[in-house]
């Protein structure tokens, strides 16, 4: 592969700082959260990120899911292969995102709002277990006028790869939906992550109107809980889960639909749609790390998502893709936060 990138991959989703504290049960209680649980943030909810810097030695993180696969993806793949899109505000908050991801060699194309603050997320960690309470702010303010914009669209068209976060099915699903279109007209590869199990629960027809155009299903075994329930599907086990959404129709018939479910460190399952409406499974263990090493699970997901898509964007087998996320995943979570260990790594196959 060329020694520069020519940003093949294209990420759009909601660039949040996040504010994590090591917290217990009682402060889970006191704002009525849940461990592995990720929500949008309402009023109960306002007192918690001061809580987390003034009573919990908060750290100030670079966070938002799609944005933390962006810097992912970008730690394996070389200089100038990814873009990342969404909308911050112009305060310190969005300085430090900014900041975060140059370092991490992610270009930036931010929407700015002069009104409202970038997005932040509360992140209480409880043992091996992390809660996510995300007030979105500016990034809950991005308009298709942004991505329609020739700089930004000749990005749109230079890419290959698309990758979206489900979350932003709660912010722009017109931004989604021309990403989704351009894909399905080029033959270019979109990738969706279902990202939370509220998205499949209470977001179900944005997500719908979606997922026709999806080549890549990317989730963990919450989420596809979530998605069976709320699509009245007959079935808790994750295989048929994964089995349905592959074989659902699909924009653009020249690329048949591949559904990733991860599952903690259970065996992570992939569904590949075959002609005729056969289907075929892929099962890859989870590389194992002992207890001891682990440092902080938020983000786990995120980074394997960006190992995945690093290994797609190189045009590698399914079964490395997932063996490339979670090599990614086992070194983040021995890390603080979503980040990534310095000097750079390179990857081995396990």
């Amino acid at each position: 592969m060329a020694t520069q990138g020519n940003f093949e991959l294209l990420c759009l989703e909601n660039p949040l700082l996040d504010i994590q504290g090591v917290g217990d049960e009682k402060l889970l209680e006191k704002y009525g959260l849940k461990a592995d649980d990720a929500i949008l943030s309402e009023e109960k909810h306002a007192g918690l990120f001061d809580d987390l810097i003034k009573n919990y030695d908060a750290k100030l993180i670079a966070g938002g899911a799609a944005q933390n696969t962006a810097r992912g993806a970008q730690y394996i793949l070389p200089p100038n292969s990814t873009v990342y899109i969404g909308c911050i505000g112009r305060d310190s908050y969005g300085e430090t995102l900014e900041k975060i991801c140059a370092d991490a060699g992610v270009r930036t194309e931010y929407r700015y709002d002069d009104e409202a603050p970038t997005g932040r997320c509360g992140v209480v960690i409880t043992g091996h277990h992390r809660s996510l309470c995300t007030d979105l702010a500016a990034a809950n303010l991005y308009k298709l006028d942004h991505l329609k914009q020739d700089k930004i669209w000749k990005l749109v068209e230079g890419a290959k790869v698309f990758y979206v976060g489900g979350y932003h099915l709660t912010v722009c699903v017109p931004a989604i939906l021309a990403l989704a279109e351009e894909a399905a007209k080029e033959n270019k590869l979109f990738i969706l992550n279902l990202s939370a199990p509220f998205i499949p629960q209470f977001f179900k027809d944005a997500l719908d109107s979606i997922l026709p155009y999806v080549d890549i299903l990317i989730g963990n075994e919450s989420e596809a809980a979530s998605y069976a329930e709320s699509h009245s599907l007959d079935t808790k086990n994750v295989k048929d889960i994964a089995k349905a959404l592959a074989l659902l129709p699909k924009k653009n018939e020249k690329r048949l639909r591949t559904v990733v479910f991860t599952q903690g460190t259970d065996p992570t399952i992939a569904v590949s749609a075959k002609e005729g409406g056969k289907t075929e499974e892929t099962e890859k263990v989870v590389h194992a790390i002992a207890s001891e090493k682990i440092n902080d699970t938020n983000g786990a997901g995120d980074a394997f998502a960006g190992g995945f898509v690093a290994g797609i964007v190189q045009g590698k087998s399914l079964e490395t893709s997932i063996d490339m996320g979670q090599w990614l995943a086992k070194l983040s979570i021995q890390e603080l936060g979503p980040s990534y260990p310095t000097p750079v790594q390179t990857y081995k196959a396990s």
